[in-house]
């Protein structure tokens, strides 16, 4: 029996899997989503043992030592934070890979708040985005650090939509914080979940 802890709570199975497989398909936690699972894209990014981390790779039998948290298991601020950084920033489009990259960027935070770029460059690294390039994503995170730095309210957004006035996405909050859904993450009625969605 393998038992280990995840977003503060502990779970056992007696099935050695990759830690993606049990988020996802024994707990439903679909934030972390599913790109690859051979450990090249990053959309899978989670933070083990304060480090990240890529879920698909990674087998619950290395996690006794290692808590683990998800994209679901940010504070209430870091979502704010993260939610209000990448849609200003007009970070996410397709958002797919948005809770890997914001999960690096948290492991990222949680060590340095006044990062440089390059910084945060290498922290993405291992996290591919393929519709924003990767510099607005950049500024979302350098934006964050300096929220959290400064412990900034998150500001408000001007909803107007004059022009000129920069409107955030309406799915942002969603794909942000990887609650938005995508075909791999639907339940369908009588399925096995992991198998007939995937297939």
């Amino acid at each position: 029996m393998f038992k280990f802890q995840i977003n503060g709570q502990w779970h056992e199975t007696a099935t050695d899997k990759t830690l993606l497989q049990y988020l996802r398909d024994d707990l439903h936690l679909t934030g972390t989503k599913d790109g690859c699972a051979a450990g090249a894209c990053g959309a899978c990014t989670v933070i083990a043992g304060g480090k990240k981390v890529k879920a698909c790779v990674l087998k619950v039998s290395q996690l006794a030592d290692k808590p683990v948290v998800t994209i679901e298991g940010l504070t209430e601020r870091e979502k704010d934070v993260y939610v209000y950084a990448f849609g200003e920033c007009g970070a996410v489009q397709c958002g797919f890979c948005i809770p890997g990259m914001v999960m690096s960027a948290k492991a990222l935070l949680d060590e340095n708040l006044n990062p440089t770029r390059d910084d945060v460059k290498l922290a993405i690294n291992g996290n591919i985005c393929r519709c924003t390039g990767y510099v607005k994503i950049e500024d979302a995170i350098l934006l964050a650090a300096k929220l959290f730095r400064e412990n900034s309210p998150i500001p408000e957004s001007d909803r107007s939509g004059k022009i000129g006035s920069l409107l955030h996405r309406v799915d942002a909050k969603e794909k942000t914080l990887g609650t938005g859904l995508y075909t791999d993450d639907m339940v369908l009625p009588g399925m096995i979940y992991a198998k007939a969605v995937r297939s």
